[in-house]
């Protein structure tokens, strides 16, 4: 996306690259970190921290605010109009460096170390199942194609980045090219086992894994045909 940029006034229009001396997404880091830090402030105290003007400052707030990672609280000290003070939302702890995968990893090294490889596998395709089982209501009475639409959709939830294709009358690709796990399934294939079983239950109909990241391939793929399966309880 191509982004202009006007010269700054009083209008609130974003500091040019000369004057500010950094990119736009280092300063919107520094405001998620000063108030991660602080756990408050107002926009006085950002534009003093940064060194920046008021109107950069509320600017940059504007920006956050509206990706949904601040919270305005209306605070009153005394008499006179009450202060604006910014907060995080737990939306915005996503913005700061995460050790997910780390401890994932280690969990299942332990996990691995002390159950069997079939009692692992039955692990994430519990988990798989009890995904599906959430949202049980939303894919009763659908026909396939709508069921698929909104597994994309759930998908995207977990984390999945999935394109869908449809082939023939009941045969679609599903395609994802990211996948939130894949840190951890490179090293424990298992975890594979989850978004399959999550996909055969909400389906309800046997689903084929062509190409796995797990297994260096781009993309994860996977051929969906109406072919009811009895599923284990």
């Amino acid at each position: 996306m191509i982004q202009f940029f006007r010269n700054t006034n009083l209008t609130g229009d974003p500091p040019s690259p000369a004057a500010r001396g950094k990119s736009m997404t280092d300063t919107r880091q520094e405001i998620l970190e000063y108030l991660r830090e602080k756990g408050a402030a107002d926009s006085h105290e950002l534009a003093e921290a940064l060194g920046l003007s008021p109107v950069t400052i509320h600017y940059h707030i504007n920006v956050l605010q509206r990706d949904g990672l601040l919270e305005t609280k209306a605070v009153r000290q005394g008499v006179g109009r009450p202060r604006n003070v910014f907060t995080l939302r737990a939306t915005a702890f996503e913005k700061f460096p995460q050790g997910y995968h780390r401890l994932g990893d280690r969990l299942l090294e332990i996990l691995k170390s002390r159950m069997t490889e079939v009692d692992i596998q039955a692990l994430f395709e519990g988990i798989g199942a009890e995904i599906a089982a959430e949202h049980a209501t939303s894919l009763q009475g659908k026909s396939l194609e709508q069921k698929i639409d909104l597994l994309v959709g759930l998908l995207g939830e977990e984390g999945f980045m999935s394109r869908l294709e449809k082939i023939g009358a009941d045969h679609f690709v599903l395609t994802q090219v990211n996948c939130p796990y894949q840190y951890v399934a490179t090293r424990h294939p298992e975890v594979c086992e989850l978004d399959l079983q999550l996909m055969n239950s909400a389906l309800g109909t046997a689903v084929k894994r062509e190409a796995c990241v797990a297994n260096g391939d781009a993309a994860c793929t996977f051929h969906i045909q109406s072919q009811p399966i009895q599923l284990q309880p």
